[in-house]
This record gives C-alpha cells, structure tokens and sequence, in this order.
C-alpha cells in the first residue's frame, strides 16, 4: 500500500475501514446469540422444522459439490489470464520482474476469496434465516398480541439482519484487504475477487430459483388449484420443499447476489479511479470509496437496530413502516457523513469541487430509495396495478395474465428512465471534466446504492423467514390470534422480497455501466502501451463504441439476445421440474389417508424433485454465461465486444425488471383476492389469481433475478479478456480451432439444457 503513497491520515483511515469490517461481523454474531437465545415452541413446530432444515441443508451441500469443481477448473483459467497478458504499469512497478507470477497468483487466490465469500454468505445467511423462521412462529404465540408482534417483527428482521451485515463485512473486508496488499496493481487482483463472486451467485441464483419455483408452482397448481387446500396444507406433499425454496432462493441466492453487487461496486471504483489517479495524481479517487463503505456499514448497524424501536413508536405496529424510517435514517447518516468526509479530506486536494464525489454518492442513496418507492408502486397491493389485476380475475386467467403483463411492461420502462436519470447526475455533475470522471461518477452511485446493503439484505430475508414462519404455524395448527400476526408479516415480506429485487436489479445495472466504462478505460490503456511499443497506430486506439460499425451492431445484437435466451432456458427449467412436482402431488393423494389427513405424505420425494431440477441446469448457464463474451471478443474483437457488453446491460434490465414486477404484481393480486376480494378463496377469481401467480414464480424469483448476476460476469470476464483481445489482431488458425470448439460446447450446453428432464418422465410414470 505504501506505493500509493498515503497520507497518515489515508493510511489510518484504510485501516480504520478493516476495523469498521471486523465491527460488522461481530454485530452479525451477536445477533446471531441473540436470535439464538429464543424459544422454539411446539414439539409439532420443531418436527416440521426440523424437516425444512434438513431439506434446505441437503440441497446447499448438494449444489456446492455440483459447482466446486467448476470454479476450481476456472481458478487455473484466471491465473492464465495474466501469464498470457503483460503486466500493467502498476504491476511492474509494485512488483518490479516479478509482477507476472505476482497478479497471477494474486488474481486466482482473489477469486477464490471472492467464491468463498459469497458462498459463506448465502450458506450461513441461509441456515440463520431457517433457524429464524421457528423462533418468529414461537414469539408469536404469546398472550400480548402487540408484544407478539412486536417480538415476531423483531426476531425475523434481525435474522435477516444477521445475513446483511455478513455482507456488509466480508465484501469490505475482502475488497479493502486486496487494496492494501497489492496497492496500485489492487484492479488487477480485485478482477478475480468480483468474478469469483459474482460467478458463485449466479450458480445460487439459478440453482435456488428453479428449486423454490419448481416446488411453489406444483404445490399451488395441485393443492390450490386442484384440491381446493391452503397455501400450506400439511396434506401437500410440496409443502415441503416450498419452505425450503424460499430459503435456498430468497435468503441464499438473494445475499450472495447483493453481495457480489457489493464487491462488484468496489472493484469498478477502483479501476476507474485509478485511472484518475493517473491523470490527477490524486490518491482520493481510490480511497474515498473505501471510506464510505465503511460508513454505510455504520450507518446499517444503526438503522438495522433500530427497527423495533420505530415499530414502537413511530410505526405504531406497523412493520413496514418501522423498515422504512430505519432505511431513511441509514441514508440520512451516510449523506451528512459523506459531504463530511468530502469537506475534510477531499477539500485539501480540491478545493473548488470537494462536494462532486458526495453527490455522486447521495445519488446513489436517493435513486435507491426512488426505485424502492417505484417498485412498491407496482407490486404492493395498496396500489393501483395490482388492484387492477385483481379485478381482471373475476373475467378468468387470460386477463390476468395480460394485466400482469402491461404492469411489467410499463414498470420496466419507468425503472430504465430512473436509472437513465441517475447516470444523467453524473454527467451533469463531471461533464464538464470529460468521459473518465462521468463514468467515475457512475461507478460512486453504484458504492451509493448498496452502501446499505446491510438494510437490503436484511429486508430480502425478512420475507422468506416471515413466509415460513406463517408456513409452519399452519402445518402445526397454531392459535388464530398467532397466525395473524404471522400472517400479516408474511405480506410485509412479499412486499420488502418485491423491493429488494427492483433494487438488485438497479445496482447490477449500475455496476454493469461502471464495468462497461472499465472496460473501456482498461482497453485504452493496452493499446496506448501498444503506441508506444510501435506495435499499433494511434489512429486505431478505441476511444468510444461505434454502434455504426457492423462488427459492432452484430455484437450489439448478440448481447440484447443473451438475457432472452438464459431466461428462456430458466423458466423452461421451471416448467419441467414443475411438471416432474406436479406428477409426484398428485400420485401422493392417491395415496390412502393423505387426503383425509390420517398419513403425511413424502415430503422427501417432492425436496428430490426439486434439487435434482436446480442441479441440473448449474453446469450448462455455468457453460453459456463463461464462454459467450470469450467468442465474442476473440471473433469480433474488443469494439464489438464492448456493443455486446450494451447490449447484455440493455436487454438485461428492461427483462429482468419486467419479470420481477409482473411476477410480484401477480402474487400480490392473489393475495387480495386470497384476504376476501371478488369472492376470495376457492372462487374463480381466486383459481384466476393462481395461475396469474403461477406463471409469474418462474419469472420473479427464478429468471428475472438470475439476470442481475448473469449481467456483471459478462462485463467481468470481458475486462478480464480485453488485454488478451486488444493484443490478438488477427484470427489465427490455433485461435478459429479454438473458437469452433468453444462454439460447439455452448451448442451442447444449449441442447442439454432443453433436453427433457429424466426425473419429470420418471415422476409421472410412478418411479419416484
């Protein structure tokens, strides 16, 4: 780090952020004993619990053997990836001959940590929300239903909470760790750490959605839709699973994506502010980021505790509410503390434009909470859209299905023109100083964004902690005055999982534009080493994308076709493994007594079912989402990758935003109908809202969410390439072999993925 050369107070100061790291991951094991500490109530609550637990722990063990020999085949390929490039300036000059063997090593052991990271924090975030889940369905049994409450409220958000500061420290103490041992060279080792944990989240991501949606779907078509049962009837043999799918979904996949947007952020403000330090000399471009990290981990610590306090007072028994004051207060801190921290420390190198930085990640802050605000909009059920799909129920499925769809189409394009919005801050704000600082300033409205991610996550888990707490009072046959209570956290949670995605989806697109303007700023640095070398006229030096260019408009279109495909090939995932549930319900209530409620039926088939669905398809998206942009960049070279990388971030967003808000428009209208709308349970209106719900589970938590993952390891393994691209000018022959071979394992990994599901025939004809 001393190559960077600190000031005592920049040294102090990047040390005091490990500090802050370290607090918030003793704040998460104190939580931790404190939920620990609860009771568990019922022997009839601790055996169903005790199945989910094995369910969810079965199917965590199970996907990290499916994915661990993949990413330790990519650990060689990362550090290939250097010895085949030539070290960077900074490199050479930290490490002097040594450089390459030096980022190479530091590069792969960097995506090791950053693999290790992620997956630590969906594992044990995962096993904290299951071990939450009993604990809120106990503290809601008690006498005083305001203390009740009150308790049930507080022991699920501070489970949740557990997972977010889990986040929150290990993702700053990864990123800040990496900058003070490699220094200047800390891109080229942070490269790996964002991959290595972006690439594990996506795995989460796709391996946890198709497992909840498989058992989801099976269970509503067949106990709801068929047999006329509650959503968690103990007769439903997928009840089960459904429990564990919301763990594995939306507490695991969720925090490792949330993490990984996390480190993504840090590692994208890092190069390009590097890339300022270059011109300016100034080392705050680099380390201001740092710092205010640090700063939203304070700011969460104190917004996440405070929670109860405000459903006591300010709320009024209102638990949403009391999320959202502490969410404001948390951004309240990390604004005044920001502009702070510019007026001290960024003021001494510039006096006249200290405050830029600090808006840029006010920005951030503010256009979080407006995406928040949006995404209520469209999902909640006190709002106009899905009050309107509601009452398209009671004219049947079909115009359900197309009210849901307008309200995703139109809310996608309003979160495209919010984020457009928020990157136009920046351009108003350094336009003036040229296209690095602007995308600088992207890169710190994204540090913005998730600077309370802590908050974020601890939201996300809220619902699926809240989901199975309300899932396990039903199967234990609890008291009413308790299942209400439970009942009514349940629907603040299927509103906060609705929120937390809308806002997933808007850091990945920021970080994702961040990556793009790395990307550029990485290749403009090759090649002006390639002016000097003789090796490259300066004529040919990439300054910007030519969208006029045919190379580029076809790698343009290549990337806004990616996120069409990866969704398609997930929700057909969905299809079939619900298909495979669907089978395994119905052959269960035929079964004699399961009906009846004399003899449970078997759970384990159905959990079965479901993780056989979500391993299968981890290795063909591992494939796909790996070798795609290295086809890209070898065959149409770096300006048409970069059109592709336009294009992955485009399609990308406006997707995934349209299938997360119409899925959750969806399950909240069947939720209306569910509290006693148009006729409520076992109307038509009602079967109409549950095959509205059905169609959207696939879309909201399985495809929609895997995009925001899928987006940035594109970018990442782009910058990760683009030395190696700008270098090869032409397509030799060793290259088009190559080529053609990674083609040809992207068609088998396509043809796999759609081939017809073994486990599904084998469901349906009495197998399993």
């Amino acid at each position: 780090m001393s190559q960077v050369n600190l000031t005592p107070f920049e040294s102090i100061a990047i040390f005091g952020v490990l500090v802050v790291a370290v607090l918030s991951l003793v704040y998460a094991y104190l939580l931790r004993r404190n939920v620990m500490a609860e009771g568990t109530g019922t022997p009839a609550m601790v055996r169903i619990w005790t199945a989910i637990k094995e369910g969810a722990d079965a199917y965590l063990g199970r996907q990290a053997r499916t994915v661990l020999p993949f990413m330790g085949i990519l650990v060689f390929v990362l550090f290939g990836s250097v010895w085949i490039a030539a070290p960077t300036a900074e490199a050479t000059e930290m490490f002097g001959a040594n450089a390459r063997i030096v980022i190479a090593f530091g590069r792969a052991a960097a995506f090791i940590l950053g693999a290790s990271f992620s997956l630590l924090v969906g594992q044990l975030g995962m096993r904290m929300a299951v071990q939450g889940n009993i604990r809120v369905a106990a503290a809601a049994m008690g006498k005083d239903s305001a203390k009740s409450f009150g308790d049930a409220l507080r022991i699920a958000y501070r489970s949740g909470t557990i997972t977010g500061m889990l986040t929150d420290g290990l993702g700053l103490l990864g990123g800040t760790t990496i900058f003070i041992i490699f220094g200047k060279a800390a891109p080229d080792a942070l490269l790996g750490f964002g991959f290595g944990g972006t690439l594990l989240a996506l795995f989460m991501r796709v391996g946890g959605g198709i497992f909840t949606k498989a058992a989801d779907v099976g269970a509503d078509l067949v106990g709801k839709v068929e047999e006329g049962l509650e959503e968690d009837d103990p007769r439903n043999a997928a009840v089960i699973a459904d429990q564990v799918g919301d763990n594995v979904g939306d507490c695991a996949g969720m925090a490792a994506d949330i993490f990984e947007s996390y480190e993504v952020t840090i590692v994208s403000a890092l190069i390009l502010g590097l890339a300022l330090m270059r011109l300016t000399g100034d080392v705050h471009w680099i380390v201001f980021p740092l710092l205010v990290r640090a700063i939203g981990v304070i700011s969460s610590i104190i917004g996440t505790f405070s929670v109860p306090v405000w459903e006591r007072t300010i709320a009024k028994g209102n638990a949403w509410h009391a999320m959202e004051v502490a969410y404001e207060v948390s951004s309240v801190i990390t604004i005044t503390l920001s502009f702070l921290l510019a007026f001290i420390y960024i003021r001494v190198a510039e006096p006249i434009n200290w405050w830029q930085p600090a808006a840029m990640v006010s920005t951030g802050v503010i256009f979080n909470v407006i995406v928040n605000r949006l995404t209520a909009y469209f999902t909640a059920t006190d709002k106009s859209p899905v009050q309107e799909i509601a009452k398209s129920t009671r004219f049947g499925p079909a115009t359900t299905i197309l009210s849901g769809l307008a309200e995703g189409y139109e809310s996608s394009t309003w979160s495209a023109l919010t984020i457009a919005a928020a990157i136009m801050v920046s351009v108003i704000v350094y336009g003036g100083l040229g296209a690095q600082y602007v995308i600088y300033g992207v890169a710190l409205i994204g540090i913005g964004w998730l600077t309370h991610a802590g908050n974020l996550v601890s939201m996300d888990a809220f619902g699926p902690i809240s989901d199975n707490a309300n899932g396990i009072g039903e199967m234990a046959s609890m008291p009413a005055g308790a299942r209400k209570i439970m009942t009514d956290l349940d629907a603040v949670g299927n509103t906060t999982k609705a929120i937390t995605k809308g806002v997933a989806i808007g850091s990945a697109v920021i970080a994702a534009v961040a990556l793009f303007g790395s990307f550029i700023t990485d290749i403009g640095v090759v090649q002006e080493e390639m002016v000097k070398a003789g090796t490259l006229a300066a004529s040919a030096v990439i300054k910007g994308i030519n969208v006029a260019n045919p190379s580029v408009f076809i790698g343009l279109l290549i990337g806004g076709a990616v996120p069409l495909l990866f969704g398609a090939l997930l929700v057909k995932a969905v299809a079939r493994a619900a298909n495979g549930m669907v089978a395994v319900v119905r052959k269960q209530f035929d079964v004699p007594g399961v009906r009846e409620g004399k003899v449970p039926p078997d759970y384990k088939q159905a959990v079965a079912i479901s993780t056989e669905a979500a391993q299968r398809e981890l290795l063909p998206v591992g494939i796909l989402v790996v070798l795609i942009p290295i086809v890209v960049g070898f065959l149409l070279k770096a300006e048409a990758l970069g059109g592709f990388l336009a294009g992955v971030i485009i399609s990308g967003q406006l997707l995934a935003v349209f299938m997360s808000n119409a899925g959750g428009a969806w399950d909240n209208a069947k939720k209306l109908i569910e509290e006693g709308m148009y006729g409520g349970k076992g109307s038509d209106a009602h079967k109409a809202s549950v095959v509205g719900d059905t169609v959207g589970d696939p879309l909201k938590d399985t495809a929609g969410p895997a995009l925001n993952p899928l987006i940035k390891v594109m970018n990442l393994i782009s910058l990760i390439i683009a030395p190696i691209v700008v270098a090869q000018k032409t397509i030799t022959p060793v290259i088009g072999i190559a080529m053609l071979v990674l083609i040809a394992v992207m068609i088998w990994a396509i043809t796999r993925s759609k081939r017809p599901a073994q486990y599904a025939i084998e469901a349906y004809e009495g197998k399993k």
